[in-house]
């Protein structure tokens, strides 16, 4: 797994580095060598935006691309929560492969059906 954490309108800070890199290790147990991360951390400078720290991540797959953005008034609490959502994403598509594995698509000619029904 190849992991990039930049900022955005702020300075990463050696201690914010590594703890997105810890969390994001977690990922690491489902995904290949080849898998691709790239975590932006940002700072919203409106005022009236209370939660104004924001974690976005793009996961290259192999064939997919998945995407979380979570905000929170903590740096610490919004990539706890875009950990969280990309978790969810991952073991989705990877559910999604095993069910194909285990329920192939249905006969797609005239003829496969018509083999089917005589097997039956």
């Amino acid at each position: 797994m190849q992991l990039h954490v930049k900022g955005k309108n702020l300075e990463v800070n050696e201690s914010i580095r590594r703890y997105a890199e810890r969390k994001l290790r977690k990922l690491d147990r489902q995904l290949g060598d080849s898998t691709r991360i790239e975590v932006e951390l940002a700072v919203e400078r409106n005022p009236s935006i209370a939660e104004s720290q924001v974690a976005e991540a793009t996961v290259w797959l192999k064939g997919r691309t998945l995407r979380a953005r979570e905000a929170s008034r903590d740096m610490k609490a919004a990539i706890d929560e875009l950990v969280d959502k990309l978790i969810r994403q991952v073991k989705d598509v990877h559910d999604k492969r095993v069910s194909r594995r285990k329920h192939p698509t249905e006969p797609s000619s005239e003829e496969d059906v018509d083999a089917a029904a005589a097997e039956i």
